[in-house]
């Protein structure tokens, strides 16, 4: 496995300054996710600083920005009706069915944004795999600190990303759906337990 360096963006900005970190993600670029690009681009930083959610950089051994990935904490609703015995059983450790929705409310952290910067060898520095080991690493640092267990995303309706999101590496299961109020797309919420 290649080397990479995981750095919080609270780190980087207390290191050399909100203007030249405003200047080191201006060129951050993910052509296959518009959404991403925007996030690193115009809120990463104002969202850090108000603690909505922490936004991490992934440099290579050249000191680039390679891929970034962005967590948060946010309750989330995961209904018990797909949900085997003993995923219910797991679950139950860290929420309590409510019995009127039959879904369990928990606490889980979220996986807010994941993507390559393709400025950087054309977003073939890293694959997705490598992205997401380094992405657990921070959150089993946290749970070893504050607790928890459960972690999610959404991602568009599209077969290549459920297939990398669910294979047996990643292991995440699709727990609902939603569509986005400003252009009606569908994105699949998927969680796991780590």
């Amino acid at each position: 496995m290649r080397q990479f360096d995981t750095i919080n963006i609270l780190d980087m900005l207390g290191a050399i300054g909100e203007a030249e970190l405003q200047k080191c993600l201006s060129d951050f670029s993910c052509p296959v996710n518009p959404e991403i690009e925007q996030f690193v681009v115009n809120n990463a930083i104002e969202f850090a600083k108000k603690k909505l959610s922490v936004t991490y950089f992934v440099v290579n051994e050249h000191g680039k920005i390679a891929a970034v990935f962005t967590l948060a904490h946010k309750a989330v609703e995961i209904g018990s009706a797909n949900l085997s015995n003993s995923k219910q059983k797991k679950i139950s450790r860290y929420a309590i069915l409510d019995s009127e929705s039959d879904s369990y409310t928990v606490s889980a952290f979220l996986i807010a944004q994941f993507g390559k910067n393709y400025a950087v060898d054309g977003g073939k520095g890293i694959n997705g795999n490598e992205l997401m080991d380094l992405t657990f690493e921070i959150l089993e640092k946290v749970q070893h600190d504050i607790g928890g267990g459960i972690v999610f995303l959404e991602c568009e309706d599209k077969v290549k990303l459920l297939n990398f999101y669910q294979s047996e590496k990643n292991g995440f299961m699709p727990f609902n759906e939603r569509y986005s109020v400003n252009d009606n797309m569908k994105y699949i919420q998927l969680f796991n337990f780590f």
